[in-house]
């Protein structure tokens, strides 16, 4: 059987072989690799695709083994299982305290803020912009708390960008 997985790796050196190298010891073979040095994320992460096959308790030791290692899988067999959010607050953002409104984002399970640009004028309302990462199927929660939390702290929320 075979499974296509795309993964989030550092761009460092020995990223890649150190997720290749469990692949055999638990019984898979490595069909295919895609390294996409050239798409670096706001994260400075690059997507790789492989491909592997092998038994099926097999595979789902690699998925097992892959996760122990924190490493994100944003797709399996072509079903997103994390998914990237981002949302804009407009108003005073910074006297609002961003730091809270991250850290109730990151309160929800499988939810985590994974950056942040904030732009200031003067005295004048601050914009911030919060790329969120989420578990396949909770973008309606991720974007019904942020505007609930904007609500809160009278900003305006832009969602969908």
């Amino acid at each position: 059987m075979k499974m296509n997985l795309v993964l989030e790796l550092q761009d460092v050196p020995g990223q890649l072989v150190s997720v290749l190298d469990p692949i055999s010891g638990l019984g898979t073979n490595l069909v295919t690799v895609i390294h996409q040095r050239d798409s670096k994320n706001e994260k400075g992460m690059i997507p790789v695709q492989i491909t592997i096959e092998g038994e099926r308790d097999n595979l789902k030791q690699v998925i097992q083994k892959l996760t122990d290692m924190n490493i994100t899988i944003l797709e399996k067999d072509g079903v997103i299982v994390k998914e990237k959010i981002i949302t804009i607050l407009i108003g005073h953002v910074i006297d609002r305290d961003i730091k809270d409104t991250m850290d109730q984002i990151n309160l929800l399970e499988g939810i985590s803020v994974v950056g942040l640009d904030v732009k200031l004028e003067e005295e004048l309302e601050s914009s911030a912009m919060i790329v969120i990462e989420s578990d396949a199927g909770k973008k309606d929660m991720v974007l019904n708390k942020v505007q609930e939390i904007a609500t809160y702290k009278d900003l305006l929320v832009v969602n969908e960008i």
